[in-house]
């Protein structure tokens, strides 16, 4: 009668620890993931506001910024009194993030007009100059860097990355002024300012329900000639304010073109024969755009940035264009408002952007 034979026991190394199982990575599904980074906006818009307010009141209270040449000491000192500012400081910003959550940012100084009804009025003019934006420098910045990678250290390469530093490095209102002295002066091909001709806002404004978003308003209109109108009143402000980002998506494409070229599967589909162009075409493409999706977030702030000078220089009227004119004012109510959306703004789309990246890559997520 034949016995099991048991395999020959090794012993164990001397000074070695045993092996432990190998378990599953730690980390949470997307579900937590949008949940930490959506509890993440309260703390970041809450930061925000908060400098804004201390930093507005440290030139004093608004009324006497706004108002100090303008009114006898007597009517000074009322005004003071009825809109609260004699009062303590931390008072006052108690009140004024209450208010804030009920959706009252204040009334402005200068005009008399609730900061609400601003937002309202020009927030879609900017959203939509930064759309325009956007496209831009998705449509210059993405061919350009792939490009730039293909030609890696030639000439194309080397032009494209003194462009990529001219984009980023130039002024948006010197970008928009060469701009409209040659398309608009010289050429006299495109309009100098404006979001559309008065013709084309009377019937936008005649619509029923307007959205404020002229292009998609010009659409539901129906009407080419209005349609038109909108996009060439756009183009030269989308430029502007386009170039800036655009070279950041081009050198952040180049980079990730470039390092994704060096990776073992697109050596091994080069042994195979296929051709540096389609490489770069379809194998190396997509991984470089999950980068540019994940800083999108943060070029979004840079365009509400730049909007401020853009919308200045082309007399676009959207939220920069009212913040430039309320701050040469000394209206502090109406900064802090203005401001306080935008950073409402700026902490949501990084709230989506964070979504999509992790859609996209599940490695975001742990």
């Amino acid at each position: 009668m034949t016995s099991a034979v048991s395999p020959p026991t090794v012993p164990p190394t001397p000074g070695a620890s045993p092996r432990k199982p190998r378990s599953a990575p730690k980390g949470g599904g997307l579900g937590r993931y949008i949940l930490v980074r959506g509890l993440l906006i309260i703390p970041t818009v809450f930061i925000l506001v908060t400098m804004v307010f201390f930093l507005m009141r440290a030139t004093g209270d608004p009324i006497t910024a706004s108002q100090g040449g303008r009114l006898t000491p007597d009517q000074l000192a009322e005004r003071i009194s009825e809109a609260g500012y004699d009062r303590p400081i931390l008072v006052q910003y108690v009140e004024y993030l209450g208010k804030i959550l009920t959706g009252d940012f204040g009334t402005t100084i200068s005009d008399h007009r609730p900061v609400t009804e601003i937002l309202v009025t020009y927030g879609t003019a900017t959203l939509e100059l930064v759309f325009f934006a956007l496209i831009v420098a998705l449509i210059v910045g993405i061919p350009l860097g792939m490009v730039a990678a293909y030609f890696r250290d030639r000439a194309p390469d080397a032009f494209l990355r003194v462009f990529a530093i001219l984009c980023y490095a130039t002024p948006v209102f010197f970008a928009g002024l060469l701009l409209k002295l040659v398309f608009s002066i010289w050429l006299g091909v495109l309009p100098t300012a404006g979001r559309a001709s008065t013709a084309s806002e009377l019937e936008l404004q005649m619509m029923d329900a307007p959205t404020g978003l002229y292009l998609l308003d010009a659409i539901r209109l129906g009407n080419p000639a209005v349609l038109g109108d909108v996009l060439q009143h756009a183009v030269l402000p989308g430029i502007a304010l386009g170039l800036l980002t655009a070279g950041v998506f081009l050198r952040l494409v180049r980079t990730n073109v470039i390092g994704t070229l060096s990776m073992d599967y697109i050596d091994a589909a080069r042994s195979r024969g296929v051709s540096e162009p389609r490489l770069v075409r379809k194998h190396a493409y997509k991984p470089a755009l999950i980068p540019i999706i994940t800083v999108m977030g943060m070029q979004i702030a840079m365009l509400l940035g730049g909007a401020v000078l853009t919308e200045s220089t082309f007399e676009w009227q959207g939220l920069g264009f009212q913040l430039a004119h309320y701050l040469q004012a000394r209206d502090f109510v109406a900064v802090q408002g203005i401001v306080a959306l935008l950073a409402v703004i700026v902490a949501v789309t990084n709230f989506i952007v964070d979504i999509v990246s992790a859609l996209i890559d599940p490695r975001v997520r742990y």
